[in-house]
């Protein structure tokens, strides 16, 4: 399946410099690197746990029908997040 390319991946590739946006407003099929997140305790745990971690590169894959959980590929695995965890992860286009 081909890719989109999503307006926020176009526009750090043109300007030259990405800015951070959070992990829910990547498009499907867009790539990204997480810069950190700001999640604490338990969910930061389980964050770093399923892989993560600070500048590993996120495919997002798709989302559910009403926009929750997310689907996106970290490294060769497949992993589902709610939106609400996915807001803590701030990541920049890869």
């Amino acid at each position: 399946m081909p890719l989109q390319e999503c307006p926020s991946c176009a526009q750090t590739t043109q300007s030259g410099n990405g800015e951070d946006q959070t992990l829910t407003n990547v498009a499907n099929g867009c790539r990204c690197r997480i810069r950190r997140h700001r999640a604490h305790g338990a969910i930061r745990q389980r964050l770093l746990d399923l892989g993560f971690v600070p500048n590993a590169e996120i495919e997002m894959v798709r989302c559910a029908t009403l926009g929750d959980p997310l689907e996106m590929r970290v490294g060769d695995y497949y992993v589902t997040l709610r939106k609400r965890e996915a807001d803590l992860i701030d990541v920049r286009a890869a």
